[in-house]
């Protein structure tokens, strides 16, 4: 038997890949993240397949499904929002069935920043304006961001922020970036990427808490910060410029 780790999309069912759905449509032990990935994903499972939501799980309480089905020689779709690389906690399990020697695999999903951008109609890597991206949280309850990694050190330059689980320290943020971003930086609060009553609520850095705070968002949402979000005085790229020849388009 095999347990699959399987990246779902940012919320869209229809957003999860193809050889995800494929591993849900054949798996007869489903666990899914409820509290993130839609019933609608894991709607697909086998007739008869036993499926539980693991949000109100623990780490152990997980590892016991995964050894029963290991025992009983049934595959595991474990099901997770987004990207299962990114902020899954996936790292935590695969150690553990390392421990117990039970085989897994990891299926990459559409990631919530990507969604958002989608959605946004915005490229988050404009030639010119932004060349890198910066995926990272703040700490509010979860564990303490390492040495260096604090928000402050991604603040100068241009690169575009992706900045996860932190909603409820949207101050923090924004005290943070502030100096070195300047007031009129553009800045998106992302909320429920793919699910029905997604929004996108748009601002700068001088007046995105209060926009936030008129809508009641203490959950659930993604901000992206960066110029790359409302610039629209950008240079073309050279890579289908006339001008630029590759190994594909050789010089005439």
């Amino acid at each position: 038997m095999t347990v699959h780790f399987i990246g779902a999309g940012p919320g869209a069912p229809d957003l999860i890949t193809v050889r995800g759905l494929n591993l849900i449509r054949a798996c007869p032990v489903v666990l899914y993240a409820g509290s993130l990935v839609p019933r609608e994903v894991v709607a697909e499972a086998p007739a008869g397949a036993r499926v539980l939501d693991t949000a109100p799980m623990t780490l152990d309480a997980i590892l016991d499904e995964m050894k029963a089905a290991h025992a009983a020689g049934h595959d595991v779709a474990r099901v997770h929002s987004g990207d299962p690389s990114l902020y899954g906690a996936i790292g935590e399990q695969m150690r553990r069935l390392d421990a117990l020697g039970i085989p897994y695999d990891v299926t990459p999903g559409v990631p919530a920043f990507a969604a958002a951008a989608a959605v946004l109609k915005r490229e988050l890597t404009l030639p010119g304006v932004a060349q890198t991206v910066v995926l990272t949280r703040t700490a509010v309850r979860a564990s303490a961001m390492p040495e260096g990694e604090d928000l402050a050190r991604f603040a100068p330059g241009n690169a575009t922020l992706v900045i996860h689980l932190s909603i409820n320290n949207l101050a923090r943020v924004v005290r943070e970036l502030l100096p070195e971003r300047g007031a009129d930086c553009p800045v998106v609060v992302a909320i429920r990427v793919g699910w029905p009553d997604q929004q996108m609520i748009q601002g700068t850095l001088a007046d995105i808490r209060d926009k936030v705070k008129a809508a009641g968002v203490t959950r659930t949402a993604l901000i992206l910060v960066g110029r790359a979000l409302g610039e629209e005085s950008f240079e073309d790229s050279r890579l289908y410029d006339a001008g630029h020849s590759h190994v594909l388009r050789p010089r005439s």
